[in-house]
């Protein structure tokens, strides 16, 4: 199973839960030159959403956000996987991580159609480099 593995450091941004909240926020870091390599948004409580950057440039976006008035939490460490599409693509990942006694807290994934598959890992701070090094990171 082909992979390829790298740091993908994120941010996050609370907003109140509002239809126009993450186009706001997507355009603006649009606007700004921020190019994202992910984004996810969950519920954070009532009417709160949390919104979760993954730039592909950290001082960009950090230099952007303060210039902008953007608050962010961040960055903290995470994995993007980046792979072939295979039946076990993700339990390879996991496997590795496991015998390496990293415990994943949490993960999103998605395959792209055409054969492909992105996956983010969030380990914790502390556990990162031992993560990266089971993943010839």
């Amino acid at each position: 199973m082909a992979f390829r593995i790298r740091r993908a450091d994120y941010f996050y941004a609370a907003v109140n839960d509002r239809p126009e909240e993450a186009d706001k926020l997507l355009s603006q870091l649009a606007e700004l030159g921020i190019n994202l390599l992910a984004f996810t948004a969950v519920p954070a409580g009532p009417m709160r959403t949390q919104f979760t950057i993954f730039p592909e440039d950290n001082a960009q976006m950090i230099s952007a956000a303060r210039n902008a008035g953007l608050e962010l939490d961040g960055p903290h460490p995470a994995l993007l996987v980046q792979g072939d599409d295979e039946l076990g693509a993700l339990a390879s990942v996991h496997g590795k991580l496991q015998e390496a006694g990293v415990n994943v807290y949490a993960s999103s994934g998605i395959a792209d159609g055409q054969g492909g598959y992105g996956y983010i890992v969030y380990v914790r701070h502390e556990d990162f480099e031992r993560a990266a090094s089971a993943l010839d990171l």
